[in-house]
C-alpha cells in the first residue's frame, strides 16, 4: 500500500477534493476550502493517486508538530472510493507525529493499535419519513417543551444575521468552553459566510415575544445529511422550550429533503440522551488518542 504524506501546499486539490466528495465516508468538513479555514496547518496522507486520503491538522509548539482537532470539525478520519484496508493510515500517521488527538469518523473501521482508540458517540435522526410520524417518535418532556414554545409565542427566523447566532454561542456556551479563542471564533464567522456563498449552511434563530434572541442554530448541508454544527440557548432564559422548538422547526423544515439529521453527537449523557429524545440513533465512533513524545514533554500535552 502506497501512502505518502503531501503538504498543504503541494495537494492537487481537483483530486483530493473528488475523493472527499465522491468517498464512502464523505463529510464536508474534509474538503480543502473548509480545512483552510479553520486549520492553522494541515496535510494530507494520500493513497495511490488519491484513491483514499486521510487529512492532517497540526500545529508545532516548543518545535514539535502535533495533530489536532480543530474547532468546528466534528469528524475527520480516512475517506475512501471504495472499501480497503484503513489501518495502515495510522501506521504512516502515528510514524510522522509523536503525539496525536483526532476525531474519525463513524464509517471508518480500525483494528490496529486499541491502546490508541477511544471510542465515542454520536446521534443521528433519520429523515425522509412524514413529519407527523417522526413527531410521534418525540419523548413526553419534548412534546410538553413543543407546548411551552407556542405559550410562549416563540419565532423562528431563518437566514439571520451570523453575528447574532456567533454572539449568542459566545455569551453562553462560550463561557463554558474557555480555550475557544478570540481567532476561533474569527474561523467560526468566515466558514459561515463561506458556507452561506456556497449555499451549504443555514442559519436559524428563535425570538421571544419580546424580540429577544433565545436560540440559534448553524447547520452544514451535504449530499442527503443535515449536520448542527453548533447550537445555542440563552441558558439565563431555559422555561421557554426555545431548545426544543429550535430542533423541532429544523426537522420540520427538511425532512422532506434530507434523509439524516445529524445532531453532531455527543458523548456526554446529558446532550445525547437530549438528541436521543428526538428519535435519534446512536452512532460510534473513534477518536486517536496518542503521546509518544519524551517524558519531560508529555505535561505539555495532558
Amino acid at each position: 500500500m502506497s501512502i505518502k504524506y503531501i503538504h498543504r501546499e503541494h495537494l492537487d486539490e481537483e483530486k483530493y477534493n473528488q475523493c472527499i466528495d465522491t468517498s464512502i465516508q464523505s463529510k464536508i468538513y474534509a474538503f480543502s476550502w473548509y480545512l483552510d479555514i479553520v486549520c492553522e496547518q494541515w496535510g494530507v496522507l494520500v493513497l495511490h493517486d488519491y484513491d483514499a486520503v486521510m487529512p492532517v491538522p497540526w500545529r508545532k509548539k516548543y518545535g514539535i508538530k502535533y495533530v489536532y482537532p480543530p474547532f468546528w470539525v466534528l469528524q475527520l478520519g480516512v475517506y475512501t472510493k471504495e472499501a480497503i484496508d484503513e489501518n495502515k493510515f495510522l501506521t504512516h500517521l502515528f510514524n510522522k507525529f509523536k503525539f496525536v488527538e483526532l476525531r474519525m469518523n463513524t464509517h471508518n473501521n480500525f483494528e490496529l493499535y486499541p491502546e490508541f482508540l477511544q471510542l465515542k458517540q454520536c446521534q443521528k435522526l433519520v429523515l425522509n419519513t412524514p413529519y407527523n410520524s417522526i413527531l410521534s417518535k418525540y419523548r413526553k418532556d419534548r412534546k410538553k417543551d413543543l407546548q411551552k414554545a407556542t405559550t410562549a409565542n416563540l419565532i423562528e427566523k431563518w437566514n439571520d444575521c451570523p453575528s447574532n447566532l456567533v454572539q449568542l454561542f459566545k455569551n453562553n456556551i462560550g463561557k463554558r468552553t474557555p480555550n475557544i479563542k478570540e481567532s476561533d471564533y474569527a474561523n467560526l464567522e468566515k466558514l459561515i459566510a463561506i458556507c452561506l456563498e456556497k449555499k451549504v449552511g443555514e442559519i436559524l434563530t428563535v425570538y421571544d415575544k419580546e424580540n429577544k434572541l433565545v436560540a440559534s442554530v448553524f447547520l452544514l448541508k451535504h449530499k442527503n445529511s443535515i449536520t448542527k454544527l453548533i447550537s445555542s440557548t440563552n441558558l439565563k432564559n431555559r422555561k421557554n422550550g426555545a431548545n426544543t422548538f429550535l430542533i423541532d422547526r429544523v426537522i420540520f423544515k427538511f425532512h422532506k429533503d434530507f434523509s439524516v439529521f445529524n445532531f453532531g453527537g455527543s458523548s456526554i449523557e446529558s446532550v445525547a440522551s437530549f438528541s436521543k429524545s428526538f428519535g435519534a440513533e446512536t452512532e460510534k465512533y473513534h477518536q486517536l488518542k496518542m503521546n509518544k513524545l519524551p517524558k519531560i514533554l508529555q505535561l505539555f500535552k495532558k
